[in-house]
């Protein structure tokens, strides 16, 4: 088995928690020094001027990156106009954090059941979403909150003007009871 591969492909899913030595080799059941020479030689196959990503060291974490010197196409995409509409997915984050800020990206993970760290990211990049701190919790992870022009891009003078979600719940228990679970639309015929 290619253990580079596997590497690159852990870091891949940490995505920007990256992994520190020790949680590597743990992972491939291999040496410390086995997994630093499997890295160096990931690090020199990605010093190519094909590749577009890197591996770097981030505090004491090893994270997937991408190259400094494409970051005006990257900073293209994000500010791109014609990529101005949000996804389900941006919007169900943006509805999370608006009505439980500050809040940290784990549990925003928690409440959409699934990563969001790349969502965050483009928030972060379109001014939707801003950190705010670092919670007390372990790790102290990073706080979320909207920003102002998440309350001009919605038409919002301030948070306090976003809808009372009691409300809408009641609606659809309310539209629930109103369903007649044992009454069908078929008739018998004789």
């Amino acid at each position: 088995m290619n253990l580079k591969a596997v590497i690159e492909g852990l870091l891949f899913v940490v995505g920007e928690d990256g992994l520190d030595l020790d949680e590597i080799s743990k992972i491939l059941e291999i040496s410390k020094e086995e997994t630093k020479e499997l890295i160096k030689e990931l690090q020199n196959d990605y010093q190519s001027n094909a590749r577009g990503i890197r591996i770097g060291f981030l505090g004491d974490k090893l994270k997937l990156t991408t190259k400094k010197e494409h970051n005006m196409y990257y900073q293209k995409l994000l500010t791109n106009e014609d990529n101005t509409t949000l996804s389900q997915a941006a919007l169900e984050t943006l509805a999370i954090i608006a009505y439980n800020e500050p809040i940290t990206r784990i549990k925003i993970d928690e409440l959409r059941g699934i990563s969001n760290s790349h969502i965050i990211r483009k928030l972060v990049a379109k001014g939707l979403i801003k950190e705010s701190g670092r919670s007390n919790l372990p790790g102290r992870p990073i706080l979320y909150e909207t920003t102002s022009e998440f309350l001009d891009y919605f038409g919002l003078s301030s948070i306090d003007d976003l809808p009372d979600m009691r409300e809408f719940l009641q609606e659809e228990v309310e539209k629930e009871e109103d369903v007649d679970l044992y009454q069908s639309k078929y008739k018998e015929t004789k």
